[in-house]
Formats: structure tokens, sequence, C-alpha cells
């Protein structure tokens, strides 16, 4: 295929990655930019298109390919290190509970709550939350699966509405 065969069948399928764009971006510039920057790598790979396949497809990957990459290059932006002796890796993102009252207060308030359930419900649910499985629940309490699932369910739900703060 020649290049100008190819820049005309690039130009007629282009405008469907517009809406394409905006739908990953959410935001006009930035699908101005991720256009533009799949347009740019159409053309410095063209040698890569295989002549035949659908271009509409290939140009889709190339998007959300730059799209995807650009989301982790912004990702691992919002991380930084602290130069101390320790070197200490630092995540912008996370948050720190500052007062530890309301913290054990809190605790206190679920804990209350899942001494207050049904023992039917609290026997399975309190075994899930140590980290035992549906069916190795079933098996200590000789239970059927779909029970125990349906109760451990029915005890989330009694402590939601027990709680009301979370």
């Amino acid at each position: 295929m020649s290049v100008i065969d190819f820049n005309k069948m690039l130009v007629n399928n282009t405008e469907f990655l517009k809406p394409f764009a905006v739908s990953l971006t959410r935001d006009n510039e930035a699908a101005k930019d991720l256009y533009q920057e799949t347009i740019f790598r159409a053309l410095a790979n063209k040698d890569k298109y295989n002549v035949g396949t659908n271009i509409k497809a290939w140009l889709y990957t190339i998007m959300r390919n730059i799209f995807i990459n650009n989301y982790r290059r912004k990702a691992k932006q919002a991380t930084i290190f602290d130069k101390t002796d320790n070197d200490f890796l630092i995540n912008i993102n996370q948050s720190a509970v500052s007062n530890d009252a309301v913290a054990t207060l809190n605790l206190k308030e679920v804990k209350q709550a899942i001494h207050n359930l049904p023992e039917i419900f609290k026997t399975p649910f309190l075994l899930y939350f140590d980290g035992y499985k549906y069916h190795e629940i079933a098996d200590m309490l000789e239970e059927p699966l779909g029970t125990i699932k349906s109760r451990i369910h029915f005890a989330r739900k009694l402590l939601k509405s027990h709680i009301e703060r979370f």
C-alpha cells in the first residue's frame, strides 16, 4: 500500500476517534491531545499496519493503549519519594486517621453491633471474618453452603443498618 493510499484511508477513518477520545478522557482538551497523539502514532507506524485488516480497530487499539499508558504514568507521578535516611515511599492518595479516639469509638461500635447479632448470623459471620472460606464454614457448622452464604449476607445487612455512620 502506498503512503498516499494509507493517508487517504487514515483521513477517511479518523472521525470516529474524536467521540471515543472524549469518552475515555471526559475532558475536551485532553481528548484533542489524545486524538492528535493517536494520529501521529498511526502515521509513524504505518509500516506496522497490515493491509486488509480493520483500520478502525487498529486506530482504536492505538488510542486505547496511549490512554492506558498516560493513565499509568500519571498514577506513578502521584507517588513521591522522601529522601531521608530511611528512604520511605509516601503515597499522596493515602489518608491517615488523625484522631485515634474516633477510630477507637468506631471500632467499639462495630464490635458491639457484631455482638448484638442473633447467634444464627453471628457465628458464620465471625468465622468468615476470621478468614475461613464459605465451604469450610459450612463443613464446620454442618450446614448447606447456600445457607451459610445467605446468613453471612444477612449479617452484613444487619450490621449496615445498625452502624449508621459508615
